[in-house]
């Protein structure tokens, strides 16, 4: 997974945006939007993988002519965006350029029969990293996110970088259709 290639296209996205939007607004205020996004996407992850549904049989939504494996990537690539983002923002790109090499061991980490913990973790660790401006926090939410997507969720780092890739596109071409 070309982790440079993906935050470079997250940074252009964002500033499109924010051109188009003609948002001009304080480097703290991008930042906290930014972390309020991440923060509703993960639950969005959350909320459409429905690991936490034990009450459910069949767990996982899916959205018209997708699988709920599909559904469930596009959210986590969402969710990816702002990750990247906030690195940027944040200057921490070297937390998720340092990842890359470590992406095989992350790989080889226990899958969880229970997300419970893992998910409470990382979302505290992005908040700390938020309130306390902990980079560490940032990088241990970040690779928990990523053990999140190539064990927990399974999905190859292909997968994940295509998706990413053509849910970019699509976000290319709502701003294109005034979105």
């Amino acid at each position: 997974m070309d982790l440079q290639s993906l935050m470079t296209s997250s940074v252009f996205l964002n500033r499109q945006i924010e051109e188009k939007k003609q948002l001009h607004w304080s480097n703290e205020a991008r930042i906290k939007n930014a972390f309020v996004s991440l923060d509703v996407e993960l639950s969005e992850m959350a909320n459409t993988s429905e690991w936490f549904k034990v009450w459910k049989i069949h767990r996982g939504k899916s959205e018209p002519n997708k699988t709920p494996k599909e559904t469930l990537l596009y959210e986590y690539v969402d969710a990816l965006d702002f990750y990247l983002l906030i690195s940027n923002l944040k200057n921490w790109n070297h937390f998720v350029l340092n990842s890359q090499d470590d992406l095989s061991k992350i790989k080889q980490l226990k899958k969880e029969d229970n997300l419970d913990k893992q998910y409470l973790a990382m979302k505290r660790m992005l908040f700390d990293a938020y309130f306390n401006h902990s980079g560490d926090s940032f990088n241990h939410s970040w690779r928990l996110f990523l053990k999140f997507g190539l064990v927990d969720f399974g999905f190859t780092e292909q997968e994940i970088e295509t998706a990413f890739n053509d849910k970019n596109q699509i976000n290319q071409e709502r701003q294109k259709d005034n979105y």
